[in-house]
């Protein structure tokens, strides 16, 4: 079930309607690189890395939030503090972008976009209000399995489709159209299909949405099984939205069939191409495979983001005095609130899907994998080099953001670059800042020497 909770919090909407609609029907099999950067950096080597030292080291300093970790490795509130406000306000955009996803698919079945918001919002704050965290878990094992099979029922009937002629045609198909489409990266899609790769498979090692399924590990031998599980299930829903994105030129040749087809952007083709395409009874499954995929990630987005503010500000610092009672109903006020927020953000006019996305986890991961990753492992990160890293990433992102625009292709690799730059940053300061005291050090790593 944690293995589940992760793949399911790891895909949404996102991956099938603006990852597969705009990456794939641009670059065709350069997406390729997607399933393996997504199976063996964003799954395995997450699990492998930092699966079962978050568990014990978190278990064992009594933490419960990547905040909270993070101020107490590095003996500081404000930083605690700061990165909970990141958390909760920057996946906002996330938030929005599922919502956005949502839309379209929802349009394809005359359903009004406000109505679909309004729907998708009130469900997640609903039985996240009701039920919590069991029930989000619990939601995401069956939400999982849904995603399955509507993958294979969807990569099995377009497959036959007669526009695509079966599995052997379809990069002839797509040769006829452009040779670059079945190149595996060239110098039009080198820069896009990197930065997206790298934004979705380590980006995933910074988000508190992630790293939380950790936490709630059963025990470390777990971890081994939910480690290969969990890797086989990116496999396949990656395996299958490359698929459907690559099948999506097919169809829509070029700009001009996709105008004739009324979509005048690319997260209408694949909720296009499902309606012209799939039975409809496949359409119907699919449609509640994107709703699971989409609900899922998004009540994990809600627990994360209420929990940090709830257990890391208003508890961990400004009322440490607050009942058990009182913190679990301010962490339910959060998450109705973080609903609305998304879904205000998502009723503003903004076409793109995928945008929304690299925008907040180059945000979020940026400021956060870095310190997280070099605080479980290098003894001597400081506290000044966590600092010069949160502000590196932020600068790096915003300026990217201002100077390419928020709807630019290169923003995946800005994202990437708001991801990695810290790393070296942090090291670079720490080198030459005070370290922590060796006590702090031993308490941290458990040393007994």
């Amino acid at each position: 079930m944690s293995a589940f909770s992760y793949g399911t919090a790891y895909f949404s909407a996102v991956i099938f309607i603006g990852f597969a609609g705009k990456m794939g029907w641009n670059f065709g099999l350069s997406t390729f690189w997607l399933i393996l950067g997504n199976t063996i950096i964003g799954s395995f080597l997450a699990w492998q890395v930092l699966g079962k030292k978050t568990r014990e080291i978190t278990h064992r300093l009594s933490v419960s939030t990547m905040p909270s970790f993070l101020g107490k490795r590095y003996k500081s509130k404000n930083l605690e503090s700061l990165t909970a406000f990141i958390i909760f306000f920057f996946l906002v955009p996330y938030s929005a972008s599922i919502y956005k996803g949502l839309n379209y698919l929802f349009e394809g079945f005359g359903i009004p976009s406000f109505f679909a918001y309004l729907m998708i919002a009130a469900l997640t704050a609903i039985y996240l209000y009701f039920g919590g965290f069991v029930a989000a878990t619990l939601a995401d094992f069956v939400q999982g399995c849904i995603m399955l099979l509507g993958v294979f029922l969807m990569v099995f009937f377009l497959s036959k489709n007669p526009e695509v002629g079966g599995f052997s045609n379809i990069l002839s198909n797509l040769g006829t159209i452009d040779p670059m489409l079945v190149t595996p990266i060239n110098e039009v899609s080198l820069i896009p299909v990197i930065g997206i790769v790298l934004l979705t498979s380590i980006g995933s090692w910074g988000l508190p949405q992630m790293i939380h399924k950790f936490y709630t590990i059963k025990s470390e031998k777990a971890a081994v099984s939910a480690k290969w599980v969990s890797t086989a299930f990116a496999f396949v829903i990656t395996s299958g939205a490359v698929f459907i994105g690559m099948v999506s030129r097919i169809f829509f040749p070029d700009e001009a069939s996709k105008l004739a087809n009324g979509i005048t952007n690319p997260d209408m083709i694949i909720p296009k191409i499902m309606s012209i395409a799939l039975p409809e009874w496949v359409s119907a499954l699919i449609l509640v495979l994107v709703i699971s995929a989409s609900m899922s990630t998004l009540a994990s987005l809600v627990l994360a983001s209420s929990s940090v503010v709830t257990l890391d500000v208003l508890k961990g610092r400004l009322k440490p005095e607050l009942s058990g009672r009182h913190t679990m109903a301010t962490m339910k006020i959060l998450c109705v609130l973080f609903v609305i927020l998304s879904f205000i953000l998502a009723v503003v006019p903004n076409n793109y899907v995928l945008s929304l996305m690299a925008l907040s986890w180059g945000l979020v991961s940026g400021c956060l994998l870095a310190p997280y990753l070099l605080g479980l492992y290098w003894r001597n990160t400081t506290k000044s080099g966590v600092w010069a890293g949160i502000i590196s990433a932020l600068s790096i992102m915003l300026g990217g953001a201002y100077y390419y625009g928020i709807n630019s292709v290169y923003m995946p690799a800005v994202g990437s670059l708001a991801m990695i730059a810290p790393i070296f940053v942090i090291i670079l300061v720490s080198l030459v800042t005070k370290p922590f005291d060796q006590e702090h050090i031993n308490y941290i790593y458990n040393d007994k020497k």
